[in-house]
Protein backbone atom coordinates (compact mmCIF):
# COMPACT_ATOMS: atom_id res chain seq x y z
CA UNK A 1 0.00 0.00 0.00
CA UNK A 2 1.36 3.34 -0.96
CA UNK A 3 1.11 5.97 1.58
CA UNK A 4 3.01 9.36 3.21
CA UNK A 5 3.97 9.21 6.17
CA UNK A 6 6.04 11.56 8.22
CA UNK A 7 9.57 10.72 10.51
CA UNK A 8 9.89 13.34 12.76
CA UNK A 9 13.27 13.35 14.86
CA UNK A 10 15.00 16.08 17.32
CA UNK A 11 17.81 18.12 15.77
CA UNK A 12 20.46 20.55 17.34
CA UNK A 13 20.86 23.68 15.57
CA UNK A 14 24.29 25.87 15.13
CA UNK A 15 23.98 29.27 17.01
CA UNK A 16 23.66 30.48 13.16
CA UNK A 17 21.16 27.78 12.33
CA UNK A 18 18.90 29.11 15.30
CA UNK A 19 19.15 32.34 13.75
CA UNK A 20 17.86 31.91 10.57
CA UNK A 21 14.79 29.20 11.92
CA UNK A 22 13.64 32.27 14.23
CA UNK A 23 13.73 34.90 11.10
CA UNK A 24 12.19 31.85 8.90
CA UNK A 25 9.38 31.21 11.73
CA UNK A 26 9.10 35.22 12.24
CA UNK A 27 8.47 35.86 8.15
CA UNK A 28 6.22 32.58 7.81
CA UNK A 29 4.23 34.05 11.04
CA UNK A 30 4.15 37.25 9.51
CA UNK A 31 2.40 36.31 6.41
CA UNK A 32 0.00 33.85 7.35
CA UNK A 33 -1.43 36.23 9.90
CA UNK A 34 -0.88 39.46 7.02
CA UNK A 35 -2.72 37.84 4.75
CA UNK A 36 -5.30 36.20 6.78
CA UNK A 37 -6.27 39.81 8.21
CA UNK A 38 -6.39 40.79 4.39
CA UNK A 39 -9.20 38.32 4.04
CA UNK A 40 -11.19 38.49 6.69
CA UNK A 41 -11.33 42.37 6.04
CA UNK A 42 -12.14 42.18 2.37
CA UNK A 43 -14.82 39.65 3.25
CA UNK A 44 -16.48 41.48 6.36
CA UNK A 45 -16.02 44.83 4.91
CA UNK A 46 -16.22 44.98 1.45
CA UNK A 47 -18.35 41.20 0.69
CA UNK A 48 -15.10 40.67 -1.54
CA UNK A 49 -13.40 36.88 -2.07
CA UNK A 50 -9.90 37.14 -1.86
CA UNK A 51 -7.85 33.39 -2.83
CA UNK A 52 -4.84 32.17 -2.99
CA UNK A 53 -3.55 33.49 -6.01
CA UNK A 54 -4.90 37.01 -4.97
CA UNK A 55 -2.57 36.17 -1.81
CA UNK A 56 0.64 35.18 -4.15
CA UNK A 57 0.29 38.60 -5.85
CA UNK A 58 0.27 40.46 -2.69
CA UNK A 59 2.77 38.96 -1.54
CA UNK A 60 5.03 39.89 -4.49
CA UNK A 61 4.38 43.12 -4.36
CA UNK A 62 5.03 42.99 -0.27
CA UNK A 63 8.43 41.81 -1.14
CA UNK A 64 9.19 45.15 -3.43
CA UNK A 65 8.04 47.49 -0.82
CA UNK A 66 11.25 48.73 1.04
CA UNK A 67 9.59 48.59 4.34
CA UNK A 68 9.57 44.75 4.05
CA UNK A 69 12.88 44.13 2.69
CA UNK A 70 13.69 41.59 5.68
CA UNK A 71 11.28 39.21 3.50
CA UNK A 72 14.10 38.35 1.07
CA UNK A 73 16.29 37.65 3.57
CA UNK A 74 14.93 34.19 4.08
CA UNK A 75 14.10 31.26 1.87
CA UNK A 76 11.39 32.58 -0.19
CA UNK A 77 9.89 28.22 -0.45
CA UNK A 78 8.67 28.72 3.76
CA UNK A 79 6.57 31.71 3.10
CA UNK A 80 4.93 30.68 0.21
CA UNK A 81 4.02 27.80 1.99
CA UNK A 82 2.34 30.08 4.89
CA UNK A 83 -0.01 30.88 2.05
CA UNK A 84 -0.47 27.58 1.23
CA UNK A 85 -1.38 26.61 4.35
CA UNK A 86 -3.54 29.57 5.21
CA UNK A 87 -5.78 28.51 2.12
CA UNK A 88 -5.88 24.85 3.52
CA UNK A 89 -7.06 26.55 7.18
CA UNK A 90 -9.56 28.55 5.02
CA UNK A 91 -11.02 24.98 3.01
CA UNK A 92 -10.98 23.08 6.33
CA UNK A 93 -13.66 25.82 7.56
CA UNK A 94 -15.72 25.63 4.25
CA UNK A 95 -15.92 22.23 4.25
CA UNK A 96 -17.03 22.10 8.21
CA UNK A 97 -13.77 20.74 9.07
CA UNK A 98 -12.34 22.76 11.68
CA UNK A 99 -13.10 26.92 12.57
CA UNK A 100 -12.38 29.66 11.10
CA UNK A 101 -8.41 30.45 10.61
CA UNK A 102 -6.83 32.34 13.83
CA UNK A 103 -3.92 34.36 13.89
CA UNK A 104 -0.52 32.74 14.93
CA UNK A 105 1.43 33.60 17.72
CA UNK A 106 5.13 33.83 18.58
CA UNK A 107 4.92 32.23 21.75
CA UNK A 108 3.45 29.26 20.69
CA UNK A 109 4.75 26.19 18.35
CA UNK A 110 6.48 28.01 15.45
CA UNK A 111 6.95 25.99 12.17
CA UNK A 112 8.21 26.16 8.62
CA UNK A 113 7.78 24.07 5.74
CA UNK A 114 10.11 23.71 2.65
CA UNK A 115 9.29 21.73 -0.28
CA UNK A 116 11.83 19.77 -2.27
CA UNK A 117 13.71 22.62 -4.02
CA UNK A 118 14.67 24.43 -0.90
CA UNK A 119 16.13 21.42 0.90
CA UNK A 120 19.00 18.59 -0.22
CA UNK A 121 18.75 15.10 1.04
CA UNK A 122 21.05 12.22 0.28
CA UNK A 123 19.61 9.61 2.34
CA UNK A 124 21.95 10.89 5.73
CA UNK A 125 22.61 14.27 5.31
CA UNK A 126 19.91 17.10 5.49
CA UNK A 127 20.68 20.75 4.03
CA UNK A 128 18.14 23.59 4.55
CA UNK A 129 17.91 26.83 1.96
CA UNK A 130 20.59 28.95 2.73
CA UNK A 131 22.41 27.22 5.55
CA UNK A 132 25.66 25.86 4.99
CA UNK A 133 25.50 23.37 7.44
CA UNK A 134 23.81 20.28 7.44
CA UNK A 135 21.30 19.79 10.43
CA UNK A 136 22.54 17.87 13.60
CA UNK A 137 19.97 15.23 13.87
CA UNK A 138 19.35 12.57 15.65
CA UNK A 139 18.36 10.03 14.22
CA UNK A 140 15.95 8.35 16.88
CA UNK A 141 14.97 5.66 13.81
CA UNK A 142 16.41 4.38 10.38
CA UNK A 143 14.38 6.22 7.13
CA UNK A 144 13.73 3.90 4.21
CA UNK A 145 15.65 3.73 1.21
CA UNK A 146 12.83 3.50 -1.27
CA UNK A 147 10.96 6.28 0.35
CA UNK A 148 11.30 9.30 -1.03
CA UNK A 149 11.00 12.75 0.86
CA UNK A 150 9.07 15.12 -0.50
CA UNK A 151 8.42 17.99 1.81
CA UNK A 152 10.44 19.12 5.04
CA UNK A 153 9.17 20.55 8.17
CA UNK A 154 11.45 22.53 10.98
CA UNK A 155 9.44 23.37 14.31
CA UNK A 156 9.96 24.61 17.49
CA UNK A 157 7.99 23.85 20.34
CA UNK A 158 7.35 25.94 23.46
CA UNK A 159 9.57 24.47 25.26
CA UNK A 160 12.12 25.28 23.12
CA UNK A 161 13.07 21.88 21.55
CA UNK A 162 13.75 21.77 17.37
CA UNK A 163 12.10 19.16 15.36
CA UNK A 164 12.49 18.22 11.87
CA UNK A 165 9.76 16.31 10.17
CA UNK A 166 10.53 14.03 6.82
CA UNK A 167 7.09 13.22 4.81
CA UNK A 168 7.88 10.62 2.57
CA UNK A 169 6.23 8.46 0.11
CA UNK A 170 6.57 5.00 1.02
CA UNK A 171 4.93 1.80 0.79
CA UNK A 172 3.77 -0.60 3.31
CA UNK A 173 3.14 -4.38 3.43
CA UNK A 174 -0.21 -5.62 4.97
CA UNK A 175 0.86 -7.74 8.25
CA UNK A 176 -0.12 -11.05 8.17
CA UNK A 177 -3.72 -12.48 8.96
CA UNK A 178 -4.00 -13.48 12.33
CA UNK A 179 -7.95 -15.04 13.79
CA UNK A 180 -8.24 -12.96 16.90
CA UNK A 181 -10.94 -9.94 17.38
CA UNK A 182 -11.11 -8.13 20.03
CA UNK A 183 -14.21 -4.95 21.37
CA UNK A 184 -12.69 -2.19 23.25
CA UNK A 185 -14.73 -0.16 26.04
CA UNK A 186 -13.00 3.17 26.63
CA UNK A 187 -13.06 4.44 29.80
CA UNK A 188 -11.88 6.57 32.56
CA UNK A 189 -10.97 4.45 35.51
CA UNK A 190 -9.20 2.20 33.33
CA UNK A 191 -8.33 3.31 29.74
CA UNK A 192 -9.38 0.32 27.42
CA UNK A 193 -11.44 -2.80 29.18
CA UNK A 194 -11.23 -5.40 26.21
CA UNK A 195 -13.91 -8.07 25.29
CA UNK A 196 -10.70 -10.99 26.26
CA UNK A 197 -10.91 -9.66 29.68
CA UNK A 198 -7.81 -7.76 29.76
CA UNK A 199 -8.27 -4.50 31.56
CA UNK A 200 -5.37 -1.70 30.28
CA UNK A 201 -4.33 1.32 33.05
CA UNK A 202 -4.81 4.70 32.52
CA UNK A 203 -2.12 6.32 32.39
CA UNK A 204 -3.27 9.32 33.85
CA UNK A 205 0.01 11.59 32.81
CA UNK A 206 -1.65 15.03 33.41
CA UNK A 207 -3.23 14.09 36.74
CA UNK A 208 0.13 12.88 38.10
CA UNK A 209 1.61 16.14 37.07
CA UNK A 210 -0.96 18.33 37.53
CA UNK A 211 0.67 19.51 41.33
CA UNK A 212 3.69 19.98 39.97
CA UNK A 213 2.01 21.97 37.13
CA UNK A 214 0.41 24.45 39.51
CA UNK A 215 3.60 25.08 41.02
CA UNK A 216 5.06 26.05 38.31
CA UNK A 217 2.04 28.04 37.10
CA UNK A 218 1.58 29.99 40.45
CA UNK A 219 5.64 31.39 39.92
CA UNK A 220 5.04 32.16 36.07
CA UNK A 221 2.49 34.23 37.35
CA UNK A 222 4.43 35.91 39.76
CA UNK A 223 7.16 36.87 37.59
CA UNK A 224 7.21 40.22 35.96
CA UNK A 225 6.32 40.63 32.42
CA UNK A 226 9.00 41.01 29.95
CA UNK A 227 11.61 39.77 32.30
CA UNK A 228 13.70 36.82 31.78
CA UNK A 229 12.88 35.27 35.06
CA UNK A 230 9.22 35.46 33.42
CA UNK A 231 10.60 33.90 30.38
CA UNK A 232 12.27 31.44 32.42
CA UNK A 233 9.51 30.58 34.34
CA UNK A 234 7.31 30.15 31.00
CA UNK A 235 9.81 27.46 29.51
CA UNK A 236 9.66 25.43 32.42
CA UNK A 237 5.76 25.10 32.23
CA UNK A 238 6.19 24.68 28.71
CA UNK A 239 8.92 21.35 29.31
CA UNK A 240 6.72 19.81 31.77
CA UNK A 241 3.16 20.25 29.53
CA UNK A 242 5.85 18.60 26.79
CA UNK A 243 6.88 15.92 29.14
CA UNK A 244 2.83 15.58 30.01
CA UNK A 245 1.82 15.31 25.79
CA UNK A 246 4.86 13.13 25.23
CA UNK A 247 4.07 10.44 27.57
CA UNK A 248 0.53 10.65 26.51
CA UNK A 249 1.48 10.11 22.79
CA UNK A 250 3.85 6.59 23.69
CA UNK A 251 1.20 5.21 25.44
CA UNK A 252 -1.19 5.88 23.33
CA UNK A 253 1.00 4.25 20.22
CA UNK A 254 2.32 1.98 22.15
CA UNK A 255 -1.60 0.56 23.16
CA UNK A 256 -2.63 1.21 19.67
CA UNK A 257 0.23 -0.39 17.84
CA UNK A 258 -0.23 -3.91 20.04
CA UNK A 259 -4.00 -4.57 19.44
CA UNK A 260 -3.71 -3.98 15.14
CA UNK A 261 -0.58 -6.42 15.59
CA UNK A 262 -2.45 -9.08 17.78
CA UNK A 263 -5.93 -8.82 16.09
CA UNK A 264 -7.52 -8.77 12.60
CA UNK A 265 -10.99 -6.81 13.27
CA UNK A 266 -11.22 -4.25 15.81
CA UNK A 267 -14.41 -2.54 17.57
CA UNK A 268 -14.76 0.16 19.42
CA UNK A 269 -17.89 2.99 20.30
CA UNK A 270 -17.55 6.22 18.82
CA UNK A 271 -17.90 8.99 21.35
CA UNK A 272 -18.63 12.32 21.24
CA UNK A 273 -15.40 13.77 23.14
CA UNK A 274 -16.14 17.20 22.52
CA UNK A 275 -19.46 17.14 23.89
CA UNK A 276 -18.23 14.79 26.66
CA UNK A 277 -15.47 17.40 27.87
CA UNK A 278 -18.49 20.08 28.79
CA UNK A 279 -18.37 18.46 31.92
CA UNK A 280 -16.78 20.24 34.47
CA UNK A 281 -16.39 17.09 36.77
CA UNK A 282 -14.55 15.67 34.64
CA UNK A 283 -13.46 17.00 31.20
CA UNK A 284 -9.98 17.25 32.71
CA UNK A 285 -9.85 13.56 33.01
CA UNK A 286 -11.98 12.93 29.60
CA UNK A 287 -8.72 15.32 27.66
CA UNK A 288 -5.65 13.52 29.78
CA UNK A 289 -7.41 10.59 28.29
CA UNK A 290 -6.66 10.68 24.55
CA UNK A 291 -9.22 8.86 23.13
CA UNK A 292 -9.72 10.93 20.10
CA UNK A 293 -6.24 10.38 19.20
CA UNK A 294 -6.21 6.81 20.41
CA UNK A 295 -9.20 6.46 17.82
CA UNK A 296 -7.38 7.96 15.00
CA UNK A 297 -4.00 6.26 15.37
CA UNK A 298 -6.13 2.56 15.53
CA UNK A 299 -8.23 4.00 12.11
CA UNK A 300 -4.84 4.86 10.25
CA UNK A 301 -3.02 1.54 11.54
CA UNK A 302 -5.70 -0.75 10.68
CA UNK A 303 -5.80 0.75 6.58
CA UNK A 304 -1.99 0.55 6.81
CA UNK A 305 -1.99 -3.10 7.76
CA UNK A 306 -4.65 -4.67 6.22
CA UNK A 307 -6.87 -4.40 10.05
CA UNK A 308 -10.58 -3.65 10.19
CA UNK A 309 -11.96 -1.40 12.36
CA UNK A 310 -15.77 -1.05 13.20
CA UNK A 311 -16.93 1.78 14.65
CA UNK A 312 -20.18 1.54 16.90
CA UNK A 313 -22.95 3.94 17.61
CA UNK A 314 -22.51 5.54 20.35
CA UNK A 315 -26.34 5.48 21.71
CA UNK A 316 -25.95 1.40 21.18
CA UNK A 317 -26.77 -0.14 24.92
CA UNK A 318 -23.60 -1.74 25.34
CA UNK A 319 -23.50 -1.56 28.79
CA UNK A 320 -27.08 -2.01 29.53
CA UNK A 321 -27.11 -5.28 27.07
CA UNK A 322 -26.02 -8.46 28.54
CA UNK A 323 -23.63 -10.42 26.53
CA UNK A 324 -24.87 -13.45 27.02
CA UNK A 325 -29.00 -13.67 26.77
CA UNK A 326 -29.37 -10.23 25.11
CA UNK A 327 -31.67 -9.12 28.10
CA UNK A 328 -31.47 -4.87 28.52
CA UNK A 329 -31.93 -3.13 31.60
CA UNK A 330 -34.07 0.11 31.70
CA UNK A 331 -31.14 1.90 33.65
CA UNK A 332 -27.18 2.00 34.71
CA UNK A 333 -25.97 4.48 36.71
CA UNK A 334 -22.09 4.94 36.41
CA UNK A 335 -21.47 3.96 40.15
CA UNK A 336 -22.83 0.24 39.43
CA UNK A 337 -19.83 -1.36 38.12
CA UNK A 338 -21.10 -5.04 38.81
CA UNK A 339 -24.21 -6.18 37.47
CA UNK A 340 -26.45 -9.46 37.44
CA UNK A 341 -28.56 -10.11 34.19
CA UNK A 342 -32.41 -11.16 36.01
CA UNK A 343 -32.82 -13.58 32.81
CA UNK A 344 -30.37 -15.68 32.75
CA UNK A 345 -28.39 -15.09 36.21
CA UNK A 346 -24.81 -14.34 34.59
CA UNK A 347 -22.79 -11.80 36.90
CA UNK A 348 -21.28 -9.38 34.88
CA UNK A 349 -18.53 -6.78 35.33
CA UNK A 350 -19.95 -3.79 33.82
CA UNK A 351 -16.72 -2.78 31.40
CA UNK A 352 -16.23 -6.47 30.15
CA UNK A 353 -19.71 -7.07 29.28
CA UNK A 354 -19.51 -3.76 27.34
CA UNK A 355 -16.68 -4.73 25.30
CA UNK A 356 -17.90 -7.85 24.43
CA UNK A 357 -21.43 -6.29 23.02
CA UNK A 358 -19.67 -3.93 21.27
CA UNK A 359 -17.70 -6.46 19.31
CA UNK A 360 -20.47 -8.67 18.54
CA UNK A 361 -22.52 -5.66 17.64
CA UNK A 362 -19.37 -4.70 15.20
CA UNK A 363 -19.16 -8.07 13.67
CA UNK A 364 -23.06 -8.59 13.62
CA UNK A 365 -23.02 -4.99 11.55
CA UNK A 366 -20.52 -5.83 9.05
CA UNK A 367 -21.94 -9.73 8.21
CA UNK A 368 -25.89 -9.63 8.73
CA UNK A 369 -26.25 -5.70 9.11
CA UNK A 370 -28.23 -5.71 12.47
CA UNK A 371 -29.39 -2.57 13.48
CA UNK A 372 -25.87 -1.57 14.85
CA UNK A 373 -24.59 1.98 12.66
CA UNK A 374 -21.13 1.37 11.91
CA UNK A 375 -20.15 5.29 12.22
CA UNK A 376 -17.12 6.26 9.55
CA UNK A 377 -14.14 7.09 11.63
Amino acid sequence: MNIKRAYKFRFYPTPEQEQLLAQTFGCARFVYNYMLRVRTDAWFQRSEKVGYHDTSSLLTALKKDPQYAWLGEVSSVPIQQALRHLQAAFNNFFAKRAQYPSFKSKHGRQSATYAASAFRWDGKILYLAKMKEPLNIRWSRTIPKAAKVSTVSVSKDPAGRYFVSLLCDDCVAPKPAVKSKVGIDLGLSHFAVLSNGEKIAAPNTFRRKEKKLATLQRRLAKKQKGSNNRAKARQKVARLYAKIADTRQDFLHKVSTRLIRENQVIAVETLAVTNMVKNRHLSKSISDAGWSDFIRQLDYKARWYGRTLIGIDRWYPSSKRCADCGHVEESMPLTKRQWTCPECNTHHDRDINAARNILAAGLAATVCGENVSPVSL
